[in-house]
């Protein structure tokens, strides 16, 4: 009998080398050596979705089975079974009534959640988010519908908020304005769930910089790289050198921005880069002048210049 201090005791592993992670084979539902290619083991539970297709049984017809993939966010992972609806004489009784009901239907929590995680996969499709921040949203949905800190507020609201949070804490920040274009609720109450659900969760996120949207706007903007990279700089110093404070780094961004592109050959106007960053005309001017009695301290030392500082418009 093997000794109880073995560490490999009740732990697949390849006897040959033991310390070599496995491969899964889902397909075939083996574990394999990565280093001698031995199968130690097999018959490994495939949790993704099952499709089938059954083209050659009926002709003209393609039904398929589909399960959906195991969610670890709902009750039971998911795994209910729901009966069709009866079609043979034995399934009724002698009132015409179905034998067979579905003991199990799917609770309010779970609808609740589902829809929430729809909402949210939609709204991060129209803005091209990734996988990994809507998992972290559905999360962050998950920890606020269990605790029931946020009773009484609308969940689309919520929702907003977690994509928010979501993308914010996986280093892809998006503004409150490019959230609320994709969502059914106003800026001022996704602004309020946010800030509850940071302090009812006991979470927080990183402070949000220009260099966050900097690449972001100049590829919508079509800027070349070393506009954006002047653009970057000019951003920094000003930061640095604190010309502008209280300013939001949206602002001081879309204004760097259109400093950048007014000294270069790729102009854009001020119109053009309010567009993309969701910012006021007004807002970047206002930035842009008080950053503009400044602008030689600003601008990189190899930046070649199309436009002189001193012939950049003054507003």
């Amino acid at each position: 009998m093997a000794s109880s201090s073995n560490p490999y005791v009740n732990k697949i592993g390849c006897p040959y080398h033991p310390n070599v992670p496995l491969i899964e084979d889902y397909r075939a539902g083996d574990q394999i050596c990565s280093e001698c290619g031995l199968v130690v083991g097999d018959r490994i539970i495939d949790v993704g979705s099952e499709w089938r297709t059954f083209s050659n049984e009926k002709a003209g017809v393609d039904p398929s089975r589909v399960g959906g993939p195991e969610n670890p966010l709902l009750s039971g992972a998911d795994l209910s079974t729901i009966i069709g609806p009866a079609t043979g004489a034995a399934s009724f009784d002698d009132f015409g009534v179905s034998k067979y009901q579905n003991r199990r239907t799917m609770s309010s929590s779970d609808r609740t959640l589902i829809n929430a995680f729809r909402e949210i996969s939609s709204m991060s499709d129209r803005i091209n988010l990734s996988q990994t921040i809507i998992d972290r949203a559905n999360n962050l949905f998950k920890q606020v519908h269990d605790q029931k800190v946020l009773k009484g507020r609308a969940n689309n609201a919520i929702c907003s908020a977690c994509l928010y949070i979501a993308c914010r804490q996986e280093g892809v920040p998006r503004t409150f304005k490019e959230i609320c274009a994709v969502s059914s609720v106003s800026k001022k109450e996704i602004g309020k769930c946010f800030k509850l659900i940071l302090k009812a969760l006991q979470t927080n996120v990183e402070v949000i910089t220009t260099g966050d949207f900097m690449s972001r706007f100049c590829a919508n903007l079509q800027l070349p790289n070393n506009v954006q990279r002047c653009a970057t700089h000019i951003a920094r110093k000003t930061s640095e050198l604190n010309i502008i404070s209280g300013r939001s780094p949206i602002s001081v961004a879309a204004a760097a921005i259109y400093m950048a592109s007014q000294a270069s050959d790729h102009k854009r106007s001020q119109k053009e880069i309010g567009e993309i960053a969701g910012v006021a005309d007004v807002t970047i001017r206002q930035a842009y002048r008080i950053m503009y009695s400044k602008a030689a301290l600003l601008f990189p030392e190899d930046f070649k210049f199309a436009t002189p500082i001193d012939q950049l418009p003054q507003m």
